[in-house]
């Protein structure tokens, strides 16, 4: 697992495009105050120009960063920081350059959507905006601004459902019943529907029932992770609604699968356990995206290796380890490209190479087939 990855979910970064840097992290002092600072790069692709909106082609090139200081939530009491390095691009066609967005704070912006949520959600308690501020290190006005445009804009219409869901979660304020707060939004629009501080299920079911039966029978499709209330929910509440299993979600509880098998298995080949976690990240890239042209000098090897070699020889070692990945990499193509009869041809046929770890994750794929059908039928992820 990358430091990055690690990162993004320890500060509860959605925005896989972010990643960080060796030295990604330090302590030091703003106004007198210790306080962390977490230091990211942005970097991606466009598809068009911002100005122009031309598509990306030859002539756009890469013109440096623009870095923001944003504010995000603590950690550990401690005043927290993102310094983010955006990559700037520059359109031949109109001569103009651009910032690369992010979805984890507003353009123009410095105060990231979680601080924002989190100032939302506190203010539902007695306290004070002033106090507020001082625990999000931000000025009384903005915690009143942030109050008055939430909850003027989600005023709510509790006869009305978009008929497209997303559920999800996030790590919350430290007074959050549950620790972790539940958010849900319109699957077309992307557009923010409500937070409820507690993820819970009984609390999803109070609030929920607060929508007329007729709004909750209109929901279609609601995208979700394998978070067992979640679907409890659904099938009590929202009684024609089809359950979506997130791709991502999907790809994540093989991917961990995996890397519990070659941890397990590093332990027991000693002799080649730098091997095993140095090259971690070889053993849950796409098949497709393995270098098998380039030779390159590489650690731990005498000889120049390609990507492909490097893979081949670890998986060599353990006939369990091979069988575990070549599952893996068939159920991420079909995730992938959506091939319904691939992934079903793979839940039918017997698999008993393949580790413990993968095995259970292949009898969950199993047990909801059917919410798996609608991630690879539809268009919502």
């Amino acid at each position: 697992m990358s430091h990055s990855y690690s990162t993004r979910k320890f500060l509860n970064i959605k925005d896989k495009n972010i990643i960080f840097p060796e030295d990604y992290f330090e302590e030091v002092k703003l106004n007198g105050i210790t306080s962390f600072v977490f230091k990211g790069i942005l970097s991606y692709q466009p598809t068009h120009c911002e100005h122009c909106g031309t598509l990306f082609d030859s002539n756009f090139k890469k013109h440096g960063f623009k870095t923001s200081r944003i504010i995000i939530p603590k950690v550990s009491l401690h005043d927290t920081y993102l310094v983010l390095k955006k990559q700037r691009y520059y359109c031949g066609h109109c001569q103009s350059t651009f910032t690369l967005k992010t979805s984890i704070v507003e353009k123009n912006c410095y105060i990231s959507y979680n601080t924002k949520h989190a100032i939302a959600l506190e203010a539902q308690n007695k306290s004070s905006e002033c106090d507020i501020a001082r625990r999000h290190q931000v000025s009384h006005s903005t915690v009143n601004r942030i109050i008055h445009s939430f909850y003027e804009s989600q005023t709510l219409n509790f006869n009305d459902l978009p008929e497209n869901l997303c559920f999800d979660e996030f790590k919350s304020v430290k007074s959050a019943e549950g620790h972790m707060s539940f958010i849900f939004c319109d699957a077309d629009t992307k557009q923010m529907i409500d937070i409820i501080e507690d993820r819970r299920l009984t609390s999803l079911q109070t609030y929920f029932k607060r929508y007329t039966k007729e709004a909750r029978a209109r929901v279609k499709h609601i995208v979700t992770d394998m978070y067992a209330p979640y679907i409890s929910l659904i099938k009590e509440l929202f009684p024609h609604a089809k359950i979506v299993l997130d791709k991502f979600h999907l790809v994540q509880h093989i991917s961990r699968a995996l890397n519990k098998t070659r941890i397990r298995l590093m332990k027991k080949f000693k002799k080649h356990g730098r091997k095993f976690k140095r090259y971690w990240r070889l053993f849950l890239k796409s098949h497709t995206l393995l270098d098998t042209t380039t030779y390159r000098s590489v650690y731990c090897f005498k000889q120049p290796m390609r990507e492909i070699d490097i893979l081949n020889f670890l998986l060599d070692l353990s006939p369990e380890l091979k069988a575990t990945y070549e599952l893996y990499q068939d159920l991420l193509f079909a995730i992938q490209s959506k091939n319904v009869n691939r992934f079903n041809h793979l839940l039918e046929t017997e698999h008993p190479m393949i580790s413990p770890e993968l095995q259970t994750s292949f009898q969950t794929f199993k047990t909801y087939t059917s919410y798996i059908y609608n991630t690879l039928t539809t268009p919502y992820t």
